[in-house]
């Protein structure tokens, strides 16, 4: 296809490209811990003020050499510029929509909302702690877990000693909810 009929923009990184992991819930806040919120401030930051400058450079020496059909520097160049540029965009977003919550002014509660270390013991026997974060700084490998994701729903609201039922792929499992404390996430 000829790129006179290609969008720049082609691609973009909107809500309807997210992964279903990503997306917020319809007219939902974008809850984040003050941790997550800070690591998005700054990779913005890094993105506006060291990498695009970067980026442009190269960009503008590359168009000085003249034939910009073969020249590998200005097409990457431009194709990173656009990858950038969306980025920010959707940085943008997310943090005007964020909702900064800080798990440590929750106090003594032994009841589980967004922001708690959720220690659990699934079916009686393997003990596994989960934090409840936001959907940007989810990590299971770590132990976090998005608020929107099917094992959080399961766990809000639940205080300690509850005995909840989870259905999983492999079947039902019971959860028993050992633990719930409110610290600080980083």
């Amino acid at each position: 296809m000829s790129k006179a009929f290609t969008r720049e923009d082609a691609g973009d990184e909107d809500e309807e490209n997210l992964s279903l992991a990503l997306k917020l819930p319809p007219g939902s806040k974008n809850y984040i811990t003050p941790a997550g919120y800070a690591r998005l401030v700054a990779e913005q930051e890094a993105l506006i003020k060291q990498e695009r400058p970067r980026i442009v450079e190269v960009v503008a020496w590359a168009a000085s050499n003249g034939d910009r059909s073969e020249n590998g520097d200005y097409l990457y160049g431009k194709k990173r510029l656009r990858e950038i540029d969306r980025r920010i965009r959707f940085l943008n977003k997310r943090l005007d929509n964020a909702q900064v919550v800080d798990p440590t002014l929750q106090g003594n509660n032994d009841q589980v909302f967004f922001g708690a270390t959720v220690t659990v013991s699934w079916d009686g026997g393997e003990e596994q702690t989960y934090s409840i974060v936001g959907v940007d700084e989810a990590d299971v490998a770590r132990g976090r877990i998005s608020w929107i994701s099917p094992l959080a729903r399961t766990l809000i609201k639940a205080r300690e000693g509850d005995c909840l039922r989870f259905q999983t792929p492999a079947g039902v499992r019971e959860i028993d909810i050992l633990e719930v404390v409110y610290q600080a996430i980083d």
